[in-house]
């Protein structure tokens, strides 16, 4: 793994190859979100992730924040290190709309979607605050607690029900990598307002993500968990809200990855191979 600063923000290369794919990570995530991805590529393929301003080692990167100001953002990392039209750029959860929306600005070889990019109806009678909270309300409590320790961190994530069951060196290298702080009040790197910002405007925005997916005009691939943030059977994109979205998209590629959920669709090893062979095959 490679790291260089870009203007604050922090990315990451994972590979030595010539051919690149550019990765977003979701809301609360980071680049190391996207390591074992990097580690199942080809030898002629190399990943570039980036941690969004107010995450990871881009966390001190001041807003406003928003889903427009992070496609700017992977745009210009884009251009930095010289991912041209042959380049393929993906994204996980936040991440997917955010791929769509830099993907709709300028060619890609691919854009994958992987878990979310298609828009999330505000339910009925919720303001986006209250959706945040019952769909992330784990997530965001996390971000206002400190630790005793690096064990504790872990300990808390190994609870989580979409890791119990599941543990890699991978998922302990992705927790620690968001710590920060003094021992005995280690906490997240993670600016709760940067997700607080950025799930308004993800929940307020859906005709803008629309229009963005119709624009996109590389080939469109989207790749689905069964299973949700805490391993409910009901994924972030169930069929009834994928259904119409294919519809409208008759080239958009949709697969489910079986047996993973939101999370682990970038751990665990069967589906990463999955994945990494969905962004690069054919091209």
């Amino acid at each position: 793994m490679r790291i260089e600063d870009v203007d604050g923000l922090r990315i990451a290369t994972f590979g030595a190859g010539p051919r690149l794919i550019v990765a977003v990570h979701g809301i609360t995530a980071s680049l190391m979100a996207w390591q074992a991805v990097g580690r199942r590529l080809p030898r002629e393929w190399s990943l570039v992730a980036m941690d969004l301003r107010g995450r990871g080692h881009s966390a001190d990167l001041p807003g406003p924040y928003g889903l427009d100001r992070h496609a700017e953002d992977v745009l210009r990392v884009a251009e930095h290190v010289g991912a041209g039209p042959d380049a393929v750029l993906t994204g996980h959860s936040m991440g997917g709309y955010v791929a769509a929306l830099a993907g709709a600005r300028r060619r890609f070889a691919r854009v994958v979607l992987i878990d979310g990019g298609l828009p999330l109806p505000l339910p009925a009678g919720m303001d986006p605050d209250q959706a945040m909270a019952a769909t992330l309300g784990p997530a965001l409590a996390r971000l206002r607690l400190t630790f005793p320790s690096e064990e504790a961190y872990l300990d808390f994530f190994r609870a989580h029900p979409a890791f119990a069951g599941f543990w890699s060196d991978d998922v302990a290298r992705y927790v620690c990598y968001d710590l920060t702080g003094p021992q005995g009040a280690l906490r997240s790197r993670v600016v709760p307002e940067a997700v607080t910002e950025d799930g308004r405007w993800l929940l307020l925005e859906a005709a803008r993500i629309g229009e963005a997916l119709h624009a996109v005009r590389a080939p469109l691939r989207l790749l689905r968990a069964p299973r949700g943030l805490l391993n409910q059977d009901t994924g972030m994109l169930p069929d009834d809200l994928t259904a119409p979205w294919l519809a409208r998209l008759p080239e958009l590629e949709d697969e489910v990855v079986p047996d993973c959920n939101h999370y682990t669709i970038l751990f665990d090893e069967r589906c990463v191979t999955t994945i990494a062979d969905r962004l690069v095959s054919g091209l």
